[in-house]
């Protein structure tokens, strides 16, 4: 019995997947609900701000349901068995954005479906390249070495650009881009890599001090590491958003790894010193502290309006918002990319931005869920630092429009203006449901394994 058991149950598991196709219907529907959304709102938007149907609605309806059919087949394709919700909501965040980019700036909302596009394909892609999300383990120092490459680049004479005080665009020929938005993925990957390899040195306390065990110094040089890397961008390229995220991700994956709060709260401390210190030096640290602090005054004596603008519009919006296309936030500096929190919020009201940040919860709480049914500690921090990426780049933006935080001017994922940010968010997408369809896939098989067991019993 034993003998003919083994066979019968390797066929059973083995056939499984080649004569049952999930076509992923959830998913499915789910899309459906995000173009009805995004197509009565760019409906609304257009009757609102100019009193008639929009002239596009067949091709921005068209095109917005080819390119999630797209991805979503692809999925069905290499990742059968992955979450049925991170899809959804990016393509209807997406959606919510690209409204209000057509409505506010039209010539950007052509570039931005465009990217949609890339975007998608570079989803496909990476399904179809990465298919064993542990094989990225064996390139932890390739991919630290590349993100710092990203990181440097637009320190490049005749390459980087500075725009707005901060050097973080690259442009080469008529292309230009943030390398950065690339950098950090491949940060995550090396920082679960490492904190993987080093869980147990990371969090067993072998030095008595007094009548207290503590973590030998040497192993804080890893912290020493990231807190340097992120003063370091911070005062080469003018960045304070982009530095709060990297270390953020740092000590958050450092917190997950050894539970020791111990870390967070010196993380904290030497950020919150750095920052303190390179502001003194650097023009434009000292400049969003300022605004910080006081956007009215400055506001008033010829500086940015931007923050105070941004106020008056979420003002305006009340609970209910203005209605779309009736807001009036066009005065806002970069409303499509910075700002689009606060025109979301005009438009929407409190109501809508509510619907934004459930969204982006739901989101990072799948991601969060992924990882927890992930089949290694390397891949479960993987997905837990990309969830807590795109949780925290969302936190800090909106939490500088609010000005719980200084404001940082980082991108809104999914939303707001911006191809490179758009193209890294979907990627994130792509690894996400990897690790997705290998965990359910490996719980599946198990339990036709247990199921055939049971059987022959």
């Amino acid at each position: 019995m034993a003998k003919h058991t083994g066979p019968d149950v390797a066929r059973s598991t083995s056939a499984a997947p080649r004569t049952q196709r999930n076509w992923r219907f959830t998913e499915l529907g789910l899309l459906a609900l995000a173009w009805i959304i995004s197509a009565s709102f760019y409906v609304l938007a257009s009757l609102g701000s100019q009193g008639q149907m929009p002239p596009h609605i067949v091709f921005f309806l068209g095109g917005i349901v080819v390119i999630s059919m797209l991805m979503h087949f692809s999925i069905v394709r290499y990742a059968p068995n992955a979450s049925e919700v991170l899809l959804p909501i990016a393509t209807l965040l997406n959606g919510i954005g690209y409204v209000e980019i057509a409505r506010w700036d039209p010539a950007y909302a052509g570039y931005q479906a465009l990217w949609f596009l890339f975007s998608a394909v570079g989803l496909v892609a990476t399904l179809m390249i990465v298919r064993r999300t542990q094989d990225l383990d064996r390139y932890r120092y390739m991919t630290l070495v590349v993100a710092i490459g990203l990181l440097l680049l637009p320190l490049v004479p005749h390459f980087g650009e500075d725009i707005y005080g901060a050097r973080l665009w690259v442009k080469v020929g008529p292309i230009s881009f943030q390398p950065v938005e690339f950098a950090k993925i491949l940060l995550v990957f090396f920082f679960a890599s490492y904190f993987a390899s080093n869980r147990e040195l990371l969090s067993t306390p072998t030095m008595r001090v007094g009548g207290r065990m503590f973590v030998p110094p040497k192993v804080l040089l890893p912290i020493l590491f990231a807190w340097g890397l992120a003063m370091a961008i911070l005062g080469a390229e003018n960045d304070i958003g982009f530095a709060l995220l990297l270390f953020a991700l740092f000590i958050s994956l450092l917190w997950v790894t050894t539970g020791l709060k111990t870390y967070v709260v010196l993380g904290i401390g030497m950020f919150a010193g750095g920052a303190y210190f390179l502001a003194s030096l650097f023009s434009q640290v000292h400049a969003r502290m300022t605004i910080w602090l006081d956007p009215w005054t400055i506001c008033a004596k010829g500086g940015s309006c931007q923050i105070a603008y941004g106020w008056f519009s979420l003002a305006a919006g009340g609970v209910t918002g203005t209605g779309l296309g009736l807001g009036h936030s066009g005065s806002i500096f970069n409303i499509t990319s910075d700002m689009i929190f606060a025109a979301v919020g005009e438009e929407l009201g409190f109501i809508g931005i509510i619907l934004v940040v459930c969204l982006f919860a739901a989101f990072v709480g799948e991601g969060f869920s992924i990882a927890q049914r992930a089949h290694s500690d390397y891949v479960r921090l993987a997905a837990t630092g990309l969830s807590a990426l795109l949780g925290f780049q969302t936190f800090f933006i909106m939490a500088g429009v609010l000005r719980i935080l200084p404001f940082t001017g980082i991108t809104l994922p999914f939303m707001a203006y911006g191809g490179s940010s758009l193209f890294a968010n979907y990627l994130v997408v792509a690894i996400l449901l990897r690790i997705s369809d290998e965990g359910n896939t490996e719980k599946r098989g198990g339990e036709v394994v247990a199921v055939h067991f049971a059987q022959a019993k």
